[in-house]
């Protein structure tokens, strides 16, 4: 057993210990943990509030629905009651017996011993009948008693002559309906009811008063209180707000009958506890019942929905927890080993990740990665492979290279030989030869920028001594539209268009050829345009096709042949290394041509700038 608890000890602690790693919130699982436990307490808080407010609410307002019922039941038992006693008073006093003798007093006689003593009957059948009557009296129209006989006066039997004499007015008003006093002002036991009679043979005269004194325990409602559970207060008013009757012995101690009847509120705090009123109003007697139950009978359910919210709150808490747990791991143990198996990759060793995930994102995650290692072995390969060529050709230019020195000093002995001879026009020629080859040299060994100013010198140099072949047969132009000394362009990316069409084109073509390079603003932002164009031989369609084609599709072939030479596509993957990010979106080299009229190349160069601090000789128009 105590091994068992042990292990299980050990079990807990490894468990707290993993999920306090596992909450570093800089870990995708962590991330993951404490998204999903946020989510998942902030919605349980929510609904666990609304579900409790609810039903709080709910059970609040069925409590005082059921507390209001049982306060209109017992009203009505209280009037039922009531109603009872005025049924029987009323027969007493329009009983004939009585009509007659009060008719003879009125008239100025006073009836005998025999006469008084017959009432007993009639007063016998109320007393009978009614529940709780103690006495029934009558009394002359001047206040005295006919029976019982012997006793007090009207108004001293019902509180005196001022407090008498109020609710003598007030029965009076009433034209022979019951007026319920309420508790005695003589006797704290009895409830006082007192009706005026009048005689119906006399048009409704007034005749009398019949005072009915009831015994207090009558109005008592304990069976109500019992119903509406543990602590409810029962308590009957009468009109002046002295207490008739309660379920509990002396009512609620010190309390103002007079505040609590006013109250409006649904709670009120008595006794330093908290309860809900209900008031409920006898229309007959104009008494007030009034109910209290207590706060906490009420929402004794509503502990017990609190209790429920809150373990429902913790067990879910706990799946939501495992559930996140297991769903956290499943989603970053394949990211892990696929991590593990990338970090290899700094130590050079490249290998595939295992696939061992059942989640389709996860599992092309490492189909993808897997992929990328074969791609970049093969491309280390092929790195490998074009290193070993490119020293190889570095060495056979090395070479094949004459000495600059020696090729500028001769060309320049040649240039002050020609001088000498007044051979101007050669002389031209040659220091445009000079430029050519120090322009096409100098570098040779690494890529280069210039600005386009240059690399148009470079055109017109060539140019000039192409003009001197062909003599009349070439006619050239350059133009340009934009700022020739602050835009950048690969070095030598015109030269090989303009050989191609002086070559393909004016060579070819029967009487004189116009090349014309244009440089303009290109509709695509940021870029502008080289226009290399000949009225030469021009292509036919098919040998136009080959051509796009094989540009299409020439990879890093540096040496893949075209129909054109070797210039077009040199030039064409030139632009694609150079501009790699912008040249899926840009058509960096066109070509239109048809047979016989000449062809069209159209440079698409995106912009770059630079301050250049010298500015070649260029002339940009001249043929």
């Amino acid at each position: 057993m105590r091994r068992q608890f042990a292990r299980t000890a050990r079990g807990l602690r490894n468990i707290f210990v993993r999920t306090g790693l596992l909450l570093r919130l800089h870990t995708l699982r962590g991330q993951m943990l404490a998204g999903f436990l946020s989510v998942m307490f902030l919605t349980l808080a929510l609904v666990g509030f609304y579900t409790y407010e609810s039903a709080s609410r709910l059970l609040e307002q069925n409590a005082e629905t059921l507390i209001r019922q049982a306060a209109v039941q017992g009203n009505g038992r209280l009037e039922a009651t009531l109603k009872q006693i005025d049924s029987l008073t009323l027969q007493a006093a329009t009983d004939a017996y009585v009509q007659n003798l009060l008719e003879a007093v009125e008239d100025g006689g006073f009836p005998s011993f025999l006469d008084r003593q017959a009432l007993q009957p009639i007063v016998d059948r109320v007393m009978i009948y009614g529940s709780g009557i103690r006495s029934v009296e009558l009394y002359t129209s001047e206040g005295d008693r006919l029976f019982p006989l012997g006793g007090d006066e009207l108004f001293d039997a019902i509180g005196g002559e001022a407090v008498g004499g109020e609710y003598i007015v007030k029965a009076h008003a009433l034209k022979g309906s019951m007026y319920w006093i309420g508790l005695s002002p003589t006797n704290e036991e009895e409830v006082l009811a007192i009706r005026q009679i009048q005689l119906i043979q006399r048009s409704f005269a007034p005749a009398g008063y019949l005072v009915v004194r009831i015994d207090r325990q009558v109005f008592r409602l304990d069976s109500l209180g019992e119903d509406m559970g543990v602590g409810a207060v029962t308590l009957l008013f009468d009109r002046d707000g002295r207490l008739i009757a309660s379920n509990t012995e002396n009512g609620l101690s010190g309390v103002d009958s007079g505040s609590l009847m006013a109250a409006e509120d649904r709670n009120v705090e008595l006794d330093g506890r908290s309860y809900v009123l209900v008031k409920q109003q006898s229309e007959i007697a104009g008494w007030t019942l009034l109910i209290l139950t207590p706060v906490e009978a009420i929402t004794r359910g509503i502990f017990v929905l609190r209790a429920a919210v809150l373990v429902s709150a913790a067990v879910g808490s706990v799946l939501f927890i495992i559930l996140s747990f297991l769903l956290s791991t499943a989603i970053t143990r394949p990211i892990l080993r696929l991590i593990k198996s990338m970090r290899s990759a700094r130590f050079g060793e490249l290998k595939p990740a295992e696939h061992m995930s059942a989640t389709a994102e996860i599992g092309e995650l490492v189909h993808t990665y897997n992929q990328m290692v074969d791609h970049m072995k093969r491309l280390i390969r092929l790195v490998y492979e074009k290193e070993i060529m490119q020293n190889r050709a570095e060495l056979k230019a090395l070479q094949a290279q004459i000495h600059p020195h020696f090729l500028y000093n001769t060309l320049e002995a040649l240039y002050w030989s020609l001088i000498e001879k007044n051979e101007d026009e050669l002389a031209e020629y040659v220091v445009a030869l000079s430029e050519l080859f120090r322009y096409t040299i100098s570098g040779l060994n690494r890529e280069e920028w210039v600005t386009l100013a240059e690399e148009l010198e470079q055109v017109r140099r060539y140019l000039l001594i192409m003009g001197m072949r062909f003599g009349d047969r070439l006619k050239w132009s350059i133009h340009s539209e934009v700022d020739n000394h602050r835009l950048l362009l690969p070095k030598l990316i015109i030269q090989p268009l303009v050989e191609n069409a002086i070559q393909h084109g004016i060579e070819n073509k029967l009487g004189s050829g116009l090349v014309t390079v244009t440089v303009k603003r290109s509709p695509q932002p940021d870029c502008f345009r080289v226009i290399v164009e000949d009225d030469g031989a021009g292509m036919d369609g098919e040998t136009l096709r080959k051509i796009r084609e094989a540009l299409e599709e020439s990879g890093t072939g540096l040496e893949r042949k075209t129909a054109s030479g070797y210039g077009i596509a040199n030039v064409h993957q030139r632009l694609r290394l150079y501009f790699g990010d912008d040249a899926a979106n840009l058509n960096l080299l066109a070509i239109e041509s048809r047979k016989g009229e000449g062809t069209t190349v159209t440079l698409t160069i995106p912009i770059r700038t630079e301050v250049v601090e010298h500015e070649p000789a260029y002339h940009p128009d001249r043929g």
